[in-house]
This record gives structure tokens, C-alpha cells and sequence, in this order.
């Protein structure tokens, strides 16, 4: 099916299906991409080798994540389903006792008391009961447990906000990627009094379609916005021959809804005529990529009724949406509408740190950062410190602070109370973390810990 690309003045399509071993090494000896049958370019003439290497990492990542796609979700599958039967039956020692017994509980995938992966690495399922409505962090706090939520299943999320949070659950819902073909993008929505959140689900760490999502660097240039992240693009709905039509085609029919406009279509049913009911995106990582993107496509749109009506954007963990000119783009619809948008950083998290800022990859991040030290302290600032993660001068500070959070992890429970404690899966990464220490840092836990023990203060000061 043929892609429609006449919404963007300027184009770079990726196609990782299309290109072979010897079509990967050409992109880095050529310079004339947009020869490439796997290259689709707007724009003729050479490209720098800089570029050339990002295509070609680009394409790789994706072409080694689909061969293994199905072993990788197998081997998650296994391990998820692992951690449940332990927690089902107690525990390692009570499990092989009721093997003998023959009464070993078999966990539900579909029961409220299934958690996922993400789930397992931060098992707090309470509210901080110290931060109040009305406290300056509490939209922070919440919105964080939510994006963690995300990555739940249906019934676990019925039970944790009607039954925990004390707050109305709306639903959840699985979107339609047409370029994947199937369904890549989850988000759930919540009612809190007079405030309705959307959180979208970030990427699973065993879903290769995630994966491909996020590495995939195809990038659309929208006319009078700038270049936009192609793969975050398709997961929030862009049509493959349509683009972003304002209104979807009554006769158009796909086996799950288009996200951007499944969520647009329930916020205009459930905020009605009451101009006091709000609402507030949030997600954490790629999810956070998809909150701070879709009001930029209501932007496009002209809806000015849902912009009005939009609180603030909370990402935790979000990686580069657009380029320079995007970034002006949002901070003037941002501005214009009174939205506030807080994108949190803590420490080494190696993702909002990708794509790289530099002159070749053209991606940036806009607004204020909201960045959290190991220790849980929060400021304000323009750009998270080491901004493209590989500066051989912050290896061995990334190192040493990675040794503290180990340490950290048997001690904090101790300093800041039982609701902190750690558990063996974070601490088997927090041994990974000293290798690579992004990977830890990423994780739900220390974004929750980031709210709930700096986020007072950073409001306070931004106030």
C-alpha cells in the first residue's frame, strides 16, 4: 500500500523490510540515498557520512528486531509468567510444597492480580497518603503511578483506581499502528474529581514492535511545525495513505481504533459543557513521547476547544519528539493555550538522552526540564546534564553514581521508609547498571521515588 505523504512538505522514510546485507553496507560507502530502493527521500544529492551512519543504524536495529520478535516475546512471556506463579504461591519454597501437594496456583493473565515485568521492577500499587490534591506535586505523583499503571492489563487497572486511588476508571484501550499493521499503542484514561488523565503505556521491554517504534528515525517535516519523529508518529495514528485527515472516513474500517483519534473523539464525550473538568497527559517513556505529541496534532487540527481545556503534559523518561523547529513550534502553542508541560529526568536514564542533539540526528527537546539527581533532588533546567549520554569525560561519573544506587538499594528502605524497598529483579539491574548505566535509571521506580521525595521542593522553587 502506497504512503501518502502530501501533509509534510519534507520526508525521510526508512524502510528496514526492503534492505539487505549489501544495501546496508552501500548506505555507508554511498553517499546518494535516496537511490536506495529502502530509502525513501524528499529531498537529492548526498548525504554526509554522519546521516548515512544513523540510517544505518537505524535500519539495523529494526532489521535485528524483527528476526528476533517472536524468541524475544517468548522469552518475556516466560519470564512474566515466572514471577507471577512465585507470587501466586508465596513464594520459591511454598511453590514446590504445593507442587507436591498438587494445588500449585496457576496465574490469570487477564486477573487483577497479574502485573507485568514493568510491574515487578516498582510492585507499589498505594498513593503516597503525604501528598494531598491541591499540594503542588500531587498532579506529578499521580501522573507517574499512572504511567507506570500503564503497562498493566485491564483488570489491573479497574482494581487499582476504583479500589486504591478511590478515583473512576474510564477504561483502556489498544490502537491501531497502519504501518505495523497491528496494534502497538496502549493508553488508559482515569477521573480524579474534576481532572480526567490520559496515560499512555511506554515501551515493554520484551515487545520487539515497541522496540522498532522507538529506533525507528524516519522523520515527516510538517509545514509550519518542523521534522517529527516518523515511528512516534505511527503509533499515535498516522495513516499510511491518508496522513493526519482532520476527520477519519466514516467507511474506513481497521481492527482497533487510530489512538490520536479514539482519545480526541472520548475527551470531547466526557468533558462536555463543564469548563471546570480539565485533563492532563502523562507517560512514561515512549508513552511520554505520545503525550507531548498529540497536542501538537490537535494544534495542526485547529482544536482549540480540547487545547483550552488541557491542564498539563507530564512525561517521565521521554526521548526526543521533533527538531529546533518543532520545539519553537509547541512552546508557542504551549504558551498560547496555558499548558504546562514538566518532562522529568532522573540522573543517567540513558533514554530522554536519544535520538542525539546534534546536527545530524535533528532532533531536540524544548521547555524546561524538571531533572532529579541520585539522591532525589529536583531543579529546573534547560537541558538534562550530558545531554547525548556517550561523553567519555562522564564514564566514570556515570560509574561511581552507579555503584551508589546499588548501595542505595539496601539502604533506602532504612532512610526513607518500607514503601521504598527494592526488590531482587531492580537490584539484578542495578548489577546490569553498572556496566550501562542508563538502563536502571529509566525504570518506573526512581521517576515514583523522584516525585514523591523531591517533587515538593522543585514546585516549590519553580513557583
Amino acid at each position: 500500500m502506497a504512503c501518502d505523504k502530501s501533509f509534510c512538505s519534507n520526508y525521510l522514510l526508512l524502510s528496514p523490510e526492503k534492505a539487505g546485507v549489501i544495501d546496508l553496507l552501500r548506505i555507508l560507502i554511498y553517499s546518494d540515498v535516496h537511490k536506495r530502493e529502502f530509502v525513501d527521500f524528499s529531498e537529492e544529492g548526498e548525504e554526509s557520512f554522519e546521516r548515512r551512519w544513523i540510517m544505518f543504524v537505524s535500519i539495523l536495529a529494526q532489521k535485528l528486531l524483527l528476526l528476533v520478535a517472536k524468541p524475544l516475546s517468548l522469552i518475556g512471556s516466560v519470564i512474566e509468567f515466572w514471577l507471577n506463579l512465585l507470587s501466586s504461591n508465596r513464594n520459591f519454597g511454598r511453590l514446590l510444597v504445593n507442587c507436591f501437594r498438587g494445588k500449585v496456583v496457576i496465574p490469570d493473565r487477564e486477573s487483577g492480580s497479574y502485573i507485568s515485568i514493568v510491574g515487578y521492577l516498582d510492585k507499589r500499587v498505594e498513593l503516597d497518603n503525604r501528598i494531598s490534591p491541591g499540594d503542588s506535586e500531587y498532579h506529578a505523583a499521580l501522573s507517574m503511578m499512572a504511567s507506570k499503571a500503564s503497562y498493566e492489563n485491564k483488570a489491573y487497572l479497574q482494581t487499582t483506581i476504583t479500589h486504591h486511588w478511590q478515583m473512576d476508571f474510564l477504561g483502556s484501550y489498544n490502537f491501531w499502528n497502519d504501518y505495523q499493521r497491528k496494534v502497538t499503542t496502549q493508553a488508559f484514561m482515569l477521573r480524579d474529581r474534576d481532572t480526567i488523565m490520559v496515560a499512555f503505556r511506554g515501551t515493554e521491554p520484551f515487545n520487539a514492535a515497541d522496540w522498532c517504534l522507538d529506533v525507528d528515525l524516519s522523520r515527516y517535516e510538517l509545514p509550519g511545525v518542523g521534522n517529527v519523529h516518523g515511528g512516534f508518529m505511527k503509533a499515535l495514528g498516522l495513516q499510511k495513505t491518508l496522513g493526519w485527515p482532520k476527520e477519519l472516513d466514516p467507511l474506513l474500517k481497521t481492527p482497533a481504533p487510530f489512538a490520536y483519534y479514539a482519545i480526541r473523539e472520548k475527551l470531547r464525550s466526557l468533558l462536555g459543557e463543564n469548563d471546570k473538568v480539565k485533563y492532563v497527559l502523562t507517560g512514561h517513556s515512549l508513552g511520554g513521547a505520545l503525550a507531548i505529541l498529540f497536542p501538537a496534532i490537535l494544534a495542526i487540527h485547529g482544536e482549540t476547544w480540547l487545547m483550552e481545556r488541557l491542564e498539563g503534559v507530564y512525561t517521565f523518561g521521554q526521548p526526543r519528539v521533533g527538531d529546533d523547529k518543532f520545539g519553537e513550534f509547541m512552546e508557542r502553542v504551549l504558551k498560547e493555550h496555558r499548558i504546562a508541560y514538566f518532562r522529568f529526568v532522573y540522573s543517567n536514564d540513558i533514554v530522554p538522552r536519544l535520538p542525539f542533539d546534534d546536527s545530524a540526528s535533528m532532533f531536540t527537546h524544548f521547555g524546561r526540564c524538571c531533572y532529579f539527581n541520585s539522591k532525589y533532588q529536583g531543579k529546573v533546567i534547560p537541558e538534562e546534564p550530558n545531554k547525548n549520554y556517550f561523553l567519555p569525560l562522564q564514564v566514570i561519573p556515570m560509574m561511581m553514581n552507579a555503584w551508589y544506587e546499588l548501595m542505595r538499594s539496601f539502604t533506602i528502605t532504612w532512610e526513607k521508609g518500607p514503601s521504598y524497598k527494592e526488590g531482587l529483579l531492580l537490584r539484578i539491574f542495578r548489577v546490569i547498571g553498572l556496566l550501562i548505566p542508563g538502563i536502571p535509571a529509566h525504570f518506573p521506580q526512581d521517576y515514583v521515588n523522584s516525585t514523591r521525595l523531591g517533587g515538593a521542593q522543585l514546585f516549590l522553587h519553580q513557583q
